[in-house]
């Protein structure tokens, strides 16, 4: 498999609430939104988009201060992010979504489909948490960096001044090796300390149980929610996994009336960079298969 480090589209931009976000988009049809988490951006679907593209419309926005995206003076909570992606949606007027989403794109398409589940037709999903963790739900090997990075000042300085989170999470999290040109693009978005505040702000949001605040409490509904979403989903699981571990898959078939479970191979965190092929192809044959395209 050749992961190709080419980011072949064409850039648009789109005001929402006084920000210019970025996106692409490729082929026609129904609609699939491509939603990034943390530290990435549209870049991260580059190999994806394309066969999915032949049965379907593909639109990947970059989040707020990440991408190509401005990065207004703003706090980057999760209830913020999401007035922006709902305001994209609304203004994009993207109808009958299929979500094909990740990490905190995943936790903002899920949240969507939660207060507008008449617009959501299916979601495929792949490391990312409709639900609250505890740390011993942890990845084993990230527990010690991520609680470093909740540590006021320290996190800051691990994050902020020194790119810990671009420079070394992010290839640690990845199975197979990342080259330097497929690093460097995702290097791109944050030059500076003070354009780096968006990736520190994001783990100090994860629904971690011993910070049970606004951002707690609203995934905690989606969590709850599981159980009364009536479209199909698909999860993509990998071995060994970060964030959905062989027993978070049985915890979330127990709890999803409609789950297909496709398993990728090996692959930790960032699976686009490990298996795009796999993903691509799963993603074509469950919308065939679960008739949310006309074949």
């Amino acid at each position: 498999m050749t992961i190709s480090a080419d980011y072949p589209f064409e850039s648009k931009y789109l005001a929402v609430l006084g920000a210019k976000m970025h996106y692409v988009e490729q082929g026609e049809g129904q609609t699939f939104l491509f939603l990034h988490g943390n530290p990435t951006w549209s870049y991260l679907w580059r190999n994806i988009i394309p066969p999915v593209s032949e049965i379907g419309r593909c639109v990947a926005p970059d989040l707020v201060g990440f991408g190509k995206s401005d990065k207004p003076d703003m706090g980057y909570t999760f209830l913020e992010h999401y007035r922006y992606v709902e305001g994209f949606i609304e203004q994009m007027q993207l109808k009958d979504l299929v979500l094909v989403i990740h990490d905190w794109g995943g936790a903002l398409g899920f949240y969507y489909a939660l207060n507008h589940p008449e617009n959501v037709k299916g979601i495929a999903f792949m490391e990312t948490f409709p639900f609250c963790l505890s740390w011993k739900d942890f990845p084993a090997g990230f527990g010690i960096g991520f609680r470093l990075f909740r540590t006021p000042m320290i996190g800051q300085f691990m994050i902020m001044r020194l790119n810990l989170f671009v420079n070394q999470i992010l290839p640690a999290a990845i199975h197979a090796k990342l080259s330097k040109e497929i690093h460097a693009r995702y290097k791109e978005p944050f030059p500076t300390a003070k354009s780096r505040f968006p990736v520190y702000v994001w783990p100090n949001e994860i629904p971690l149980d011993d910070r049970q605040g606004e951002t707690y409490r609203e995934i905690k509904r989606v969590e709850e929610a599981l159980t009364d979403f009536k479209f199909p989903m698909l999860l993509f699981s990998s071995t060994p996994g970060g964030l959905i571990s062989a027993s978070r898959v049985e915890w979330l078939k127990q709890r999803i009336k409609d789950l297909s479970v496709k398993d990728i191979g090996p692959g930790v965190h960032y699976l686009q960079e490990d298996n795009p092929d796999g993903i691509a192809a799963g993603i074509v044959e469950w919308a065939r298969d679960k008739k949310l395209v006309d074949t």
